[in-house]
């Protein structure tokens, strides 16, 4: 069966050079009222689309900037994240993200979980994704 779904006109696509374009059938992030949802950011460097070298710390430190680009491309800021969520290979890896992300955010604390998982996409360590307000 084959149907056509278009984007409710409620909502807006957000889409951006400053961070990797999808590698499947989803959008950078999406616009729906105040608030902007940002797909999972995984550490590819936008220029090359490859992952970027080096270990955990690298990774987070690449995730996090495309999400930034992401959150920046639809008009907000870092300050404005609400919620993250942080998907680990491995919980073992726990100490060293959080150590990447908190200086990332600096004084803001979003509200987060962090779970860790069997497989990420490209076998990347870590992915992160976000809850934004656009107010």
């Amino acid at each position: 069966m084959s149907t056509t779904v278009n984007t409710h006109e409620s909502l807006s696509i957000v889409s951006t050079a400053a961070a990797p374009a999808a590698i499947g059938p989803y959008s950078q992030g999406i616009k729906a009222g105040d608030l902007l949802f940002c797909s999972g950011c995984i550490p590819l460097d936008p220029a090359s689309m490859q992952v970027v070298e080096g270990g955990v710390e690298a990774q987070t430190e690449q995730a996090l900037k495309n999400l930034k680009a992401v959150v920046e491309g639809a008009g907000a800021e870092l300050g404005k994240v609400v919620k993250t969520t942080v998907f680990l290979k491995s919980m073992d890896d726990f100490v060293a993200v959080n150590g990447v992300y908190a200086k990332f955010f600096g004084n803001h604390k979003p509200a987060r979980s962090a779970v860790e998982v069997a497989r990420l996409p490209k076998d990347v360590l870590v992915e992160v994704e976000a809850i934004v307000s656009l107010k």
